[in-house]
């Protein structure tokens, strides 16, 4: 499986401050990616955590602003929406793109912004994993039956059907996981998994643990998208770039950059570094990368990445 390089656009550097918030340029750096022929861009959410333009009408604008180019969500945490309404969403999305849609769905990880963002719309923080489970099945089957009777602890469906159905047989649905019970749904349920890895060796051994899961379950993953969420610094001035990839993560995570370097994955450098890094992970066995840039400007970060970095990665 050849490699997929993909773009993750600025939508909360945008609400951050770093740039105006500009609609356009986003689309403007799609459309470069396109030209550029990355393979994908995505988007993140948050709505009270960390703001940033929504993820749903952002891809709906990406998608009718390109032809080619692959449009994901990395990721919606979709326990904050109601799955049929979610379902019905995404299924006009993936129809504006022509069934270039993945749809990347997290749970939210266990801390105190992500808690108050929960309990803000009135959905319970202590019951999102249960909500996630039975929402990514109730989206599933609205997408393929024609019709849906549903019986959960939080969602029930009588005889419903979607009247928007996907471009194809359905949208490929990748999960956030890094152990666990998180790792075995994405067996259950996923068509691709996305990981919070540091480094490559983090992946390398969840990568074992999963495929030792899926060779217990009777599954192939050969073919299961595998991606990573990285940032990127390039700049032959590498202690300006990390200077800057500290402030850039500490202002937004809100943390010390020491911890979390622990879980997100940084590179600040020369060309030549950042590929010898990213390739790390895909030996390791990623067949997706996410890329994301710190720098203000992302055009310029965009074009050096494509340009001196992306000849220099085998898959």
């Amino acid at each position: 499986m050849a490699v997929s390089i993909g773009l993750l656009l600025p939508t909360r550097e945008m609400v951050m401050g770093q740039n105006e918030r500009n609609f356009a340029e986003l689309i403007a750096l799609a459309r470069a990616a396109e030209k550029l022929s990355l393979d994908a861009v995505w988007v993140g959410d948050s709505i009270l955590a960390r703001p940033r333009f929504d993820p749903v009408t952002t891809l709906a604008a990406v998608a009718a602003s390109t032809e080619r180019i692959r449009i994901g969500s990395a990721v919606i945490l979709s326990a904050l929406r109601n799955p049929v309404v979610l379902a019905n969403e995404m299924a006009n999305v993936d129809l504006i793109s022509r069934g270039r849609l993945i749809l990347g769905l997290g749970t939210a990880a266990r801390n105190e912004p992500n808690r108050r963002e929960f309990e803000s719309i009135g959905i319970s923080f202590s019951d999102r994993i249960g909500i996630f489970d039975e929402g990514v099945d109730v989206m599933q089957r609205l997408w393929r039956e024609p019709k849906v009777t549903y019986e959960g602890r939080h969602f029930k469906l009588d005889d419903v059907s979607l009247g928007l159905r996907p471009y194809g047989d359905g949208i490929p649905v990748w999960l956030s996981a890094s152990e666990g019970r998180s790792l075995a749904r994405v067996l259950q349920k996923g068509d691709g998994w996305l990981m919070l890895a540091a480094n490559a060796e983090a992946f390398r051994q969840a990568w074992t643990q999963l495929r030792d899961m899926a060779a217990e379950a009777g599954r192939d993953v050969s073919d299961l998208g595998r991606a990573v969420y990285v940032t990127l610094d390039i700049n032959h001035d590498a202690s300006a770039a990390m200077a800057r990839m500290r402030s850039f993560i500490e202002g937004y995570y809100g943390g010390a950059y020491e911890d979390l370097t622990r879980i997100h994955a940084v590179c600040a450098g020369s060309a030549e570094t950042c590929a010898a890094w990213l390739q790390q992970f895909i030996d390791a066995g990623v067949n997706t990368l996410i890329v994301r840039f710190n720098q203000r400007d992302q055009t310029g970060q965009l074009q050096s990445f494509a340009e001196q970095v992306m000849p220099l990665l085998r898959s």
